[in-house]
């Protein structure tokens, strides 16, 4: 893979721009750290520039903007890009639709996806897979209530999410996913961290 160029310094300090004010879901980090997490899961899978320049925009429309962002991304950075981004997004308005119907149709929709959104969704996914399971062990149970949806829709999404993602073409993303649910699906209802 040829080394990263003018183009992923532009994405990375306009993801960084765009997201200035965000934090991660129910934590004080910058979500500039979620897009990192995604984007070297990316370039580790082999991914390209214009997939590591999509995984640094992909919640770009769904948290910052919708339609006008994307419009915005694919005249800076190509149709590519921005065909990653949309396919990516779950919601182009605001405010969004309600979680279950989101979650529904993005499953539905994940069912179809191409090689490179694909590799950048199922790394968004595996991310944010990980954290839960993470901060589950931080602060256990709790960590359900960041979502507008109970914890066994929560691992529903997901494990709907390993099924829709092999039905794509599948790869080590989607079965790194699967072994994260797994271990999300095994972790006991508690009120605190884990003690092992």
């Amino acid at each position: 893979m040829p080394p990263l160029g003018p183009r992923f310094d532009d994405a990375f300090t306009y993801a960084a721009r765009i997201h200035a004010a965000q934090t991660k879901k129910g934590t004080p980090a910058p979500y500039l750290a979620h897009l990192m997490a995604v984007t070297a899961l990316v370039l580790e899978d082999g991914g390209t520039e214009d997939e590591a320049i999509a995984a640094l925009l992909h919640d770009a429309v769904e948290d910052q903007g919708g339609r006008d962002r994307l419009d915005e991304i694919r005249a800076r950075f190509g149709d590519t890009v921005a065909s990653i981004v949309e396919g990516c997004s779950d919601s182009f308005t605001t405010p969004k639709p309600p979680w279950f119907e989101r979650k529904r149709a993005y499953v539905e929709h994940a069912r179809r996806l191409d090689a490179s959104t694909l590799r950048v969704s199922a790394a968004d996914k595996v991310t944010n897979a990980t954290a839960i399971l993470r901060d589950w062990h931080k602060v256990g149970d709790r960590v359900w209530s960041r979502f507008n949806a109970s914890r066994e829709d929560v691992l529903s999404y997901y494990g709907a999410l390993v099924e829709a993602f092999r039905a794509s073409g599948g790869g080590p993303l989607t079965e790194e996913l699967a072994r994260v649910v797994r271990e999300l699906l095994a972790l006991p209802r508690a009120d605190g961290p884990s003690r092992t």
